[in-house]
């Protein structure tokens, strides 16, 4: 049960970094940002990372081993980062559309999912 409330936290916090760090590159198509200049769309998106914090350091609590969690240190980094890496590649692809998904990629990813595999392996 841990490990899916963690996962779930971290994939919710990384929804909102997500947002909070690329969002305003889309908001820019929208009249009413064109006239707020850059402290405001950096408080706008900090405000948005503020959410990331309310998942962000549950997922890490509830999953630290050492507070009855499932994952060492190491195994949360390596988790957060995967999935930080897929919510992101599904925010450019839906939201931006003008990113493509290349074989590249999917060679990266498949490094990732190898990275994972000797992170978590006993």
């Amino acid at each position: 049960m841990k490990v899916l409330l963690t996962i779930s936290l971290l994939v919710l916090s990384n929804i909102f970094m997500t947002f909070a760090w690329y969002g305003h590159l889309k908001f820019k198509e929208y009249s009413w940002f064109h006239a707020l200049p850059l402290f405001a769309v950096v408080l706008i998106s900090w405000g948005i990372a503020l959410f990331e914090y309310f998942f962000q350091v549950p997922a890490n609590r509830i999953g630290f081993n050492q507070n009855g969690g499932p994952f060492s240190l190491v195994e949360l980094k390596v988790l957060q980062e995967v999935i930080t890496l897929v919510v992101f590649m599904s925010f450019s692809l839906l939201v931006f559309k003008t990113e493509t998904l290349k074989m590249n990629h999917l060679i990266g990813f498949g490094f990732l999912i190898l990275a994972v595999f000797f992170i978590f392996k006993k």
